[in-house]
């Protein structure tokens, strides 16, 4: 089938400006990470997540890790039984999904752009020793949580202590970074390398975690909550 008169100019216009805005930015800003195989497709009628609504609601599953972290420091504390697999699955998933995914792509593609622009500066320089301080955290975690159900109550005392520490500075983290950063964002760069940006992050998402990406993590902490009955939403309804 023939094109139209003019399309070849215009794709070769569209693909040299998106070109130049990644020279413009350096390398690795508006480029994809090494694909593995062919670009994953969108399936039919899957909405495009905005960069901004992608990190939330990675903010989302974090919220419900720390729902956890609660759950486990009721049970350590009133000498409740916890399953032994339930707290070190969910720091896991603050490992590999929280600092290692969301938190990467906020230190490589977020926090240099306002420090560029000299916007916002001063919070994300606290945003990012808040995630330095939360992977030292973790680790502890990691390390306590291994031998929760057989700990002395010396060792179970500094694994709650840990656990509040994370859940005290991520709640205010997460929320300052809906409210404030990412609002800011959109109005920070053009909307072309916007939408490059959500485009990016899906790839990373997919090759990381696979076809389901962020659905499976959701579907990883919902099994965590059953185990501890807090899965149910209405049991935490007002009465």
């Amino acid at each position: 089938m023939n094109e139209r008169p003019g399309r070849g100019r215009r794709d070769f216009l569209l693909k040299a400006s998106t070109l130049g805005a990644a020279a413009a930015y350096g390398p690795g800003v508006l480029a994809a990470p090494a694909a593995k195989g062919r670009p994953r497709r969108r399936s039919p009628g899957e909405e495009d997540v905005t960069p901004a609504e992608d990190l939330m609601r990675e903010h989302g599953v974090l919220n419900r890790v720390l729902l956890v972290y609660e759950e486990a420091i009721r049970r350590l504390e009133g000498g409740v039984e916890l399953p032994p697999d339930s707290l070190t699955g969910a720091a896991g998933i603050v490992r590999r999904f929280v600092e290692e995914y969301h938190e990467k792509l906020e230190e490589e593609h977020l926090f240099p752009r306002f420090v560029k622009a000299g916007t916002l500066v001063e919070l994300v320089e606290v945003l990012r020793a808040q995630h330095e301080a939360g992977r030292r955290v973790t680790g502890d975690i990691l390390a306590l949580a291994a031998s929760a159900g057989a700990a002395d109550a010396r060792t179970r005392q500094t694994l709650v202590s840990r656990l509040r520490s994370f859940v005290r500075m991520y709640r205010p983290h997460e929320a300052r970074e809906d409210t404030v950063l990412l609002p800011a964002l959109h109005r920070l760069i053009a909307e072309r390398e916007y939408r490059a940006l959500g485009d990016l992050f899906e790839r990373r998402e997919h090759d990381l975690f696979g076809e389901r990406g962020f659905e499976g993590v959701v579907d990883e902490v919902a099994a965590i909550e059953k185990s501890l009955g807090i899965y149910d939403l209405a049991q935490f309804t007002s009465a």
